[in-house]
């Protein structure tokens, strides 16, 4: 085992130190996680703070942020951890994000960015690729697998209503509270010149912006009709008085024949009806 453990240390690229883990304690062969000191330009304002961040490769699928917080526990306190499927640029998060919306399922294997409270936790986890391979899975915190496994995901897919309506309500009211501080801003800015000298032009004044919906824009093409049928010249070329008397005339020998068969009907229909 300490022959195979040197071969894994030394087979770490350049920069990395490798820590051996394994699933649980009936597995033979570990399993490879790469780890470093997360880089990061101060004052990037990321959610990834600079020599308090370590940055873990080749996560596998059964180890989650939970698992990897209770594995670097030991070095230090653990303040958060975050998994992706390649690494990124961390964004910094002003709110939670939401717990039934966006939800994106990785698979695979996975890279994860763990944050520890003192810069110490970060040198302490490189450290440990001198101990032997760490468990995921114990018997105080075992990971779930197989049937359990489904059970757990489908018992946390089945959405609570309240808890629903709740979180779709604050959202609401947080939106609502943004778009009339936008409205009162824009109210406050319309018709004040900046610094250049230039007007701000909004879609609010005496002839506000009409709305995208299907029924006005049914109106507005009806306008537009109505308004070139006006200005449409009629009889105005002699081809066009041909054709008028054309139509004309048409239109009178059909109303002569339909009359005529009408008249006709009406006389075979004539009968003698003494009582």
């Amino acid at each position: 085992m300490a022959a195979a453990m040197e071969r894994v240390v030394a087979a770490a690229p350049a920069g990395y130190t490798a820590l051996a883990v394994k699933f649980g304690e009936r597995q033979r062969s570990p399993h490879c996680l790469l780890v470093k000191e997360h880089q990061v330009r101060e004052g990037a304002g990321t959610s990834q703070p600079p020599r308090r961040t370590l940055f873990v490769l080749n996560v596998p699928p059964y180890c989650g942020p939970d698992s990897l917080s209770r594995l670097f526990s030991r070095c230090g306190h653990v303040q958060s951890v975050d998994m992706c499927e390649k690494p990124g640029p961390g964004e910094k998060k002003d709110k939670l994000t939401s717990k039934f919306f966006n939800h994106k399922t990785a698979t695979g294997f996975q890279v994860a960015y763990v944050v520890f409270r003192k810069p110490s936790g970060v040198q302490a986890a490189k450290a440990l690729s001198r101990e032997g391979p760490l468990l995921i899975s114990t018997e105080s915190h075992p990971v779930k697998t197989g049937i359990s496994k489904w059970i757990a995901n489908y018992a946390a897919s089945v959405v609570d209503q309240e808890e629903l309506k709740a979180e779709v309500d604050a959202y609401m009211q947080d939106y609502d509270k943004k778009i009339a501080e936008e409205e009162a801003k824009a109210a406050e800015e319309e018709g004040v010149p900046d610094e250049e000298g230039w007007v701000k032009v909004t879609r609010k004044g005496r002839k506000p912006g009409l709305p995208r919906t299907e029924a006005a824009n049914l109106r507005v093409l009806e306008k537009e009709k109505q308004k070139r049928a006006r200005k449409e010249l009629l009889n105005f070329y002699a081809w066009q008085h041909r054709e008028t008397k054309r139509e004309h005339i048409a239109q009178l020998r059909k109303k002569f024949e339909e009359d005529k068969q009408r008249i006709a009907l009406m006389r075979a229909q004539r009968k003698f009806r003494p009582y």
